[in-house]
C-alpha cells in the first residue's frame, strides 16, 4: 500500500468557501493537466455522490470511479474506489480554518495488487497524484502555498 500526502496553506480564505471549490471535480481537466477527463456522477449533497476520473499515468489512462462523502461540518471530502484500475484507493481531503487562512491536507491510500510491479509502478502514481492535487490547488487559488516543496511538472511532460 502507497501513502499519498500534499498540505498546503491558502492565504485569506474560508473553509467552506474552499471545501466546495475543491469539490467541483468537473473543473479538474482544467485545472491539472494530468487529468484527461471526470465524469461527476451524483454531487454533494446527495449522499450517494460519485465521480469517475481519468489520469495521463506512463503512456496510458488511471482509471477509476470513486465514491464521494462530502462533510461540511468536518471539512473532509472522503473517496473510496468502487470500481477501476486500483485495487484499493481510499482518501480525505481535510480543509480547516486556521486564523484568516485555510490549511488544505490531502491523504490517500492506493495499492495497484501487482506486488512485482510496485517498485515501478507505485512512484509513478504517488506523483501524479500529489501533482494533480497540487495542479487543482494552484488552479482554484494562485496564492496558494504547496508545503514540502513540490515542483509541478510542466504541461508538455505530463505523459511521463
Amino acid at each position: 500500500m502507497r501513502h499519498v500526502e500534499l498540505d498546503a496553506l491558502i492565504p485569506a480564505e474560508q473553509a467552506e468557501t474552499v471545501l466546495h471549490a475543491v469539490r467541483r471535480w468537473e473543473r479538474y481537466p482544467d485545472l491539472a493537466p494530468h487529468v484527461n477527463a471526470t465524469t461527476v456522477h451524483a454531487s454533494y449533497p446527495d449522499p450517494t455522490a460519485s465521480s469517475s476520473w481519468e489520469l495521463h499515468f506512463r503512456s496510458g489512462l488511471l482509471r477509476w470511479t470513486e465514491d464521494d462523502t462530502v462533510d461540511p461540518a468536518a471539512g473532509e471530502i472522503r473517496f473510496e474506489q468502487s470500481d477501476g484500475d486500483f485495487d484499493s484507493f481510499t482518501g480525505t481531503w481535510s480543509i480547516q480554518q486556521s486564523g484568516d487562512d485555510v490549511t488544505v491536507r490531502f491523504d490517500a491510500d492506493f495499492d495497484f495488487g501487482i506486488p512485482s510491479l510496485e517498485g515501478i509502478l507505485d512512484p509513478i502514481a504517488e506523483r501524479v497524484v500529489k501533482e494533480t492535487v497540487a495542479w487543482a490547488l494552484t488552479g482554484l487559488y494562485p496564492a496558494v502555498r504547496i508545503q514540502g516543496g513540490i515542483e509541478l511538472t510542466a504541461p508538455a511532460a505530463v505523459g511521463a
